[in-house]
C-alpha cells in the first residue's frame, strides 16, 4: 500500500487490530509513535497521518492533517462486455490504478449472463478493488463502476461529443496507436467486448452509437492485457497521463 486511503468517518477513530491498514503500519511500514505515514480521504485530499498510540491489543490510534482537494478523474469511460469475475478484479484494480473516470461493465450477445450474478458484483466486493488500485497508484479517486446492464443502455448513456473508439480483432481496419484523434476532445469512450468479443448486433449498435472500430495489432490479447494496452496507449496519445 503506498497510500493508506479512508473513509471521513474513519478518521475520527482507531484502526482496529484486525484492519489491513493496522496490520500494514505495525508489520511492514513498522511504524512508531510520533511517526508519520501516507494517507488519503476516498474521493478527497490527500495529507499526512502521524501515529498517537500503539495498545497492546494491536489497534492504531493516529491522527491526521489534509491538504487539497486533488483534480477530478481523467473523462475516460471503459465500456466493457462482462468478463469472468477473476478477469474483472484485475481490470478494475488496473484500471482505477491507471486513472479511468468510469468503467462500465455491460452485458453484450457473446458475454456469459452467469457472471453478472458473481458475489464480485452482488456483495460490493468490487469496490475494494477500486480502493487496491487507488492506493498503488497513490491516488484517492475511485472511478464510477456501473455493471449488469446490456450494451445498449450503457451507449444511450454516455456522454455526448465524447471520442469513441471500440477494440475489435476482426473487422478493425486502423490502430489505436496510429487513427487520428481530435486535438482537444471533451472526452473518450473506449469499449473492449468481452473474452470471445463482440458479435454482429454489438457492432452494429456501436456503429449507430458513432464508434469507430480499432485494433491493438496482430497478437490476441487476454482482456486484462488488452484493456491496459489500450487505456495505456489512448491516454498517452491524448495527454492524459
Amino acid at each position: 500500500m503506498n497510500l493508506l486511503l479512508f473513509t471521513r468517518e474513519e478518521l475520527d477513530r482507531a484502526l482496529p487490530a484486525g484492519d489491513p491498514r493496522a496490520r500494514h503500519l505495525r508489520t511492514v511500514l513498522h511504524r512508531a509513535v510520533g511517526e508519520e505515514f501516507d494517507l488519503g480521504v476516498i474521493d478527497g485530499p490527500r495529507g499526512k497521518g502521524r501515529i498517537t498510540a500503539l495498545p497492546a491489543d494491536g489497534s492504531v490510534s493516529f491522527s491526521a492533517a489534509l491538504g487539497a482537494e486533488p483534480p477530478p478523474l481523467p473523462p475516460l469511460h471503459l465500456v466493457l462486455g462482462l468478463p469472468r469475475p477473476q478477469t474483472a478484479r484485475k481490470i478494475l484494480q488496473e484500471c482505477t490504478a491507471l486513472g479511468v473516470g468510469a468503467l462500465h461493465f455491460v452485458a453484450t450477445g457473446r458475454a456469459d449472463p452467469n457472471y453478472a450474478q458473481s458475489t464480485l458484483w452482488s456483495s460490493g466486493e468490487w469496490r475494494a478493488h477500486l480502493v487496491e488500485g487507488a492506493q498503488q497508484a497513490f491516488c484517492t479517486r475511485l472511478p464510477v463502476v456501473t455493471s449488469g446492464r446490456p450494451l445498449a443502455a450503457a451507449l444511450a448513456d454516455l456522454p455526448a461529443g465524447a471520442l469513441r473508439l471500440a477494440l475489435d480483432n476482426y473487422e478493425a481496419t486502423a490502430g489505436l496507436a496510429e487513427i487520428a484523434l481530435p486535438a482537444a476532445p471533451t472526452g473518450a469512450v473506449l469499449a473492449l467486448g468481452p473474452e470471445r468479443g463482440w458479435d454482429g448486433a454489438d457492432r452494429a449498435a456501436l456503429r449507430a452509437a458513432g464508434f469507430a472500430l480499432v485494433h491493438l495489432g496482430p497478437r490476441v490479447l487476454r482482456a486484462e492485457t488488452a484493456t491496459v494496452a489500450a487505456v495505456a496507449i489512448l491516454k498517452a496519445r491524448l495527454g492524459w497521463l
